[in-house]
């Protein structure tokens, strides 16, 4: 296994478990201490949601019947994006990766587990949500960040 492989499964694996962690954590302290929600600061919330659909809620159904069409289809990019990492060329990309690849693949788990991908975090202002999400979801985001940032700005930077 190549260093560069190595190091964006590191990543992925860190991501997965902080994600598994979580949710794990949040399941336990909203579901079973019955709290729908809780007030964290003024604009951000702890809260239940259950996301049937991809990506911010989009194709959400209501109901867990595509979760393994989704879970499968999530499989194939992580497939993809690994063979990608293997063959990166530098750090942004191979960490970039990671994050996307342990983010896809904590939604998945959820995905297979529970019909659905457990979100809660809410941040809201004026009124105004963001859809709720987890850390999976950060991963992702931050990881895609990372993708742009080297594919529009980032130096060419060889992995020692």
């Amino acid at each position: 296994m190549n260093a560069n492989l190595k190091r964006g499964l590191l990543f992925a694996a860190v991501t997965l478990v902080l994600d598994q962690a979580a949710k794990l954590a949040m399941l336990v302290y909203l579901i079973e201490g019955f709290r729908p929600s809780v007030r964290v600061l003024p604009f951000f919330d702890l809260v239940v949601v259950w996301n049937y659909g991809v990506s911010f809620g989009i194709f959400n159904t209501g109901s867990s019947s595509a979760a393994h069409l989704f879970a499968g289809l999530a499989f194939a990019i992580v497939l993809g994006l690994v063979w990608w990492m293997r063959n990166a060329e530098n750090g942004t990309v191979v960490v970039g990766l990671g994050l996307v690849v342990g983010g896809a693949i904590g939604n998945v788990v959820d995905r297979l587990r529970f019909g659905a991908v457990f979100d809660f975090l809410d941040f809201h202002v004026a009124g105004w949500h963001w859809p709720a999400f987890n850390v999976a979801d950060s991963g992702i985001t931050i990881g895609v960040a990372l993708l742009f940032w080297d594919a529009f700005i980032g130096t060419r930077t060889a992995l020692k």
